[in-house]
């Protein structure tokens, strides 16, 4: 759904969400967010009573439901889904967009969560949420490719974890290296872990 589709308060969390995962939550303003969003400054009090840490908290819920729908469409879109596959797929989503764009943006979670963690409780737990969902999106999909239950989960960590590490060294070194490096590693391991047929 296009931007100028969403309704003004949808348009304010996607901002948000933008806004926070390229400035963090300390520099992103909520003046910035309603002139993103094209909102009048005044809907942002009547949109999000709770202030600043309201909007904050939904953009990241936003986010890990975001993060969680992609795994989806990516097995949707492979010809073999497999759990390396899929890995690759949400690593190139980052090596894409970095090549393209430049290193500006990160997951928004993670921003929230390095700038508010102990300073605001109310967003610490909607990223362990936001992270939850996406997690629990992986495992679903990983369970389906043929992975055993009790692994899936422990995989699902290791591949969110692993990216989520590979785009702050990607950031920081200006170079997709780590993004392509953890794809490259981790997924015979991952494939490795698809029950055999009848097993």
């Amino acid at each position: 759904m296009a931007k100028a589709e969403r309704g003004p308060r949808e348009r304010m969390i996607f901002s948000a969400a933008q806004l926070i995962r390229r400035d963090g939550v300390v520099s992103t303003g909520m003046r910035d967010v309603a002139v993103d969003a094209a909102a009048p400054r005044g809907s942002l009090q009547h949109y999000f009573p709770g202030g600043k840490a309201e909007l904050v908290d939904e953009a990241v819920g936003w986010a890990g439901d975001y993060a969680a729908g992609r795994v989806a469409r990516f097995v949707a879109a492979l010809p073999e889904p497999t759990p390396s596959g899929l890995f690759a797929s949400m690593v190139r989503q980052w090596t894409d967009e970095y090549e393209a764009e430049g290193f500006a943006g990160g997951c928004p979670v993670a921003a929230a969560l390095v700038d508010c963690a102990e300073s605001v409780p109310s967003t610490r737990k909607a990223a362990s949420a936001a992270f939850a969902t996406w997690t629990g999106a992986v495992t679903r999909a990983l369970t389906e490719m043929g992975v055993p239950g009790e692994r899936a989960g422990a995989l699902a960590t290791l591949m969110i974890s692993s990216l989520e590490g590979a785009i702050l060294l990607a950031r920081a070194e200006r170079d997709v290296r780590a993004l392509t490096t953890v794809a490259r590693e981790l997924g015979p391991l991952l494939d490795a872990a698809v029950r055999a047929p009848g097993g």
